[in-house]
């Protein structure tokens, strides 16, 4: 068994293309996901394997502390975080993704939810586990994002992802030189899953497949990728040959912008 990887939205989608991959790498895998019937499934489909299922709301504080607890209690420590599961758009309306909600649609209560899931659980997800991380002198964390066009453009989804966007160049910096890694995968377009409406007039098979993620994110976890941290990795276009290619990575973040700036300009 390599490593012990902690997997949110593990059981559809995307996230079920990460558990296949981080199996296929010979880590174990704690798949967290708020749908039994789908953990059930995902297990059934890795008889034998080093799964361990873990129901958990992590939209919920309660709910990202009892996961990161579940998977101690099964395989004790967690070596890595990926932070995958979100709520997106389509909860809204199923052709919310093609007919963007609208400001006047958004209140109180569905604005601290898409935060909740896609902000607030990956902090919560990474504090509960970095003690075992800095103890082991190695982790990784990996947080699923988006696109700058959608983060630019749907509320309140692309605002979540900005959010966390920020917060991964903030860890990946304040964990430099630990041993631990903060990077961001994305796919970079619509990807086919459920978490794209049955409404969205984007045609099926034009969008990315949900595997596009798995090689990627194999290679984060590995040894190979312990130099790389604080960038953003577009999976669509990343090239197992060449791993760090422009093409396919960059800056957490858009730091040229950090050339803005006017206060304190030119202090040391």
């Amino acid at each position: 068994m390599g490593r012990i990887v902690l997997i949110t939205g593990a059981a559809g989608g995307i996230g079920k293309a990460m558990v296949e991959a981080t199996l296929s790498a010979g880590h174990a895998v704690a798949a967290l996901d708020r749908d039994r019937a789908a953990l059930d499934a995902l297990a059934a489909a890795h008889p034998g394997a080093a799964l361990q299922p873990i129901l958990a709301d992590v939209g919920s504080e309660e709910g990202c502390r009892e996961g990161v607890a579940a998977a101690v209690a099964r395989f004790g420590r967690v070596d890595a975080v990926v932070n995958n599961a979100g709520i997106g758009v389509s909860s809204l309306r199923p052709d919310a993704e093609t007919r963007l909600p609208s400001i006047e649609e958004l209140d109180a209560a569905t604005w601290d939810r898409f935060f909740a899931i896609n902000v607030r659980a990956p902090m919560l997800l990474v504090r509960e586990a970095l003690p075992m991380m800095r103890a082991a002198g190695w982790g990784r964390v990996v947080n699923n994002t988006t696109s700058f066009r959608t983060m630019l453009r749907v509320l309140p989804y692309g605002s979540t992802k900005a959010a966390l966007e920020a917060a991964s160049a903030v860890w990946a910096e304040e964990l430099a030189g630990t041993g631990i890694t903060v990077n961001v995968l994305i796919p970079g377009g619509p990807t086919d899953t459920p978490f794209i409406g049955a409404g969205a007039t984007w045609p099926r098979e034009q969008m990315l497949r949900p595997a596009v993620m798995g090689p990627p994110l194999a290679w984060l976890l590995s040894e190979a990728a312990r130099g790389t941290t604080g960038r953003r990795i577009t999976a669509g276009r990343w090239d197992a040959a060449a791993p760090e290619a422009e093409a396919a990575m960059r800056p957490i973040g858009w730091p040229e912008l950090a050339a803005d700036a006017v206060w304190l300009q030119g202090k040391s």
